[in-house]
């Protein structure tokens, strides 16, 4: 075996290990080639909840059909998420998003939020319509809403404890 194929392995046996750790820090690591990294990066992200805004212009349908088709090379599900910048319970539900506080339950879940303000009439346009937000919709194979929803949630503390099953209970169905 020459040199070059030597390392050739070691680098493809590294990255490979590498991979199967989804705990590890890569800043810290820097021991680990740059595509280990990138992959153990990458298995983490893919464990948890993600949310993507959506483009400000362009069909609704189309948008989701596009995270359906990413989130199925994922092995990912996608919810299409409606909330508003004064909706209380929609940003304790973002922020706890944000803060990975839904990671273990939702771990592979995409969230391609709208802005009920800006966007209503195209998430009409979709299907995606409701009384109350935010609103949690799962779309169909063709990206327009599929009937299977949740809306509104309570003020407080006690938002995201509201929304969180009610949400678990319409992935399980």
């Amino acid at each position: 075996m020459t040199l070059r194929s030597t390392v050739a392995l070691a680098a493809l046996l590294a990255f490979v290990a590498s991979a199967c750790k989804t705990q590890v820090d890569v800043a810290s690591d820097p021991g680990l080639p740059a595509a280990a990294a990138t992959a153990t990066a990458a298995v983490r992200e893919t464990r948890k909840m993600r949310a993507t805004r959506a483009p400000a212009e362009g069909d609704v349908d189309a948008i989701v059909r596009a995270a359906l088709v990413t989130a199925a090379a994922e092995k990912r599900r996608v919810v299409v998420y409606v909330g508003a910048a004064w909706c209380e319970p929609c940003r304790r539900f973002h922020r706890a998003v944000q803060q990975g506080d839904l990671d273990a339950a939702f771990p592979d879940v995409d969230l391609v939020t709208f802005d009920a303000d800006r966007d209503s009439e195209r998430l009409a346009s979709a299907g995606y319509v409701s009384t109350f937000i935010p609103l949690l919709a799962l779309p169909g194979p063709d990206g327009r809403a599929s009937g299977k929803q949740v809306e509104g949630g309570i003020k407080g503390d006690g938002a995201v404890a509201y929304i969180a099953p009610r949400l678990q209970k319409i992935l399980a169905d």
